[in-house]
């Protein structure tokens, strides 16, 4: 997997989702926030909404994704999501995470020029979401 240094813009990107989840973080209820930067330079932040019945969860990468689209935006440069650990956790340190499988695709289909920011063995990188999710289906097979 090719990896790529952080940009400035970047380490903006992380602290908008560090401060979302920070913000409303609510247990039970929201404990990931996503942070997407748009090609025209905006930055659209959103938290996960929990359900008690996981299925209808949604991802903040997700509602980030919708929110953008939603304003009139349509190509992302990079994104990255962020988790606030449980209250019951000892280490309550913000993490950077991964998205998950669906979020990948849904990046890909929207944004397949993407850099999606990730901690690979301890260093922030970032890495290309056609990386992340190899072999992908497409209409063109």
């Amino acid at each position: 997997m090719n990896t790529y240094p952080l940009a400035p813009t970047d380490f903006q990107l992380i602290d908008e989702a560090k401060k979302k989840i920070t913000l409303l973080y609510k247990e039970g209820k929201h404990h990931v926030s996503a942070a997407l930067h748009t090609t025209s330079q905006n930055i659209v932040s959103a938290v996960h909404i929990e359900a008690y019945i996981g299925r209808v969860s949604v991802c903040a990468e997700a509602i980030a994704i919708g929110s953008a689209i939603s304003n009139g935006e349509s190509e992302f440069d990079a994104i990255v999501a962020v988790r606030h650990p449980h209250s019951d956790e000892v280490n309550q340190e913000l993490k950077v995470v991964s998205p998950c499988g669906m979020c990948r695709e849904l990046i890909y289909d929207y944004s397949p020029a993407c850099f999606v920011i990730l901690e690979i063995d301890g260093v922030l990188q970032k890495v290309k979401i056609e990386e992340l999710i190899p072999l992908k289906y497409t209409r063109q097979g």
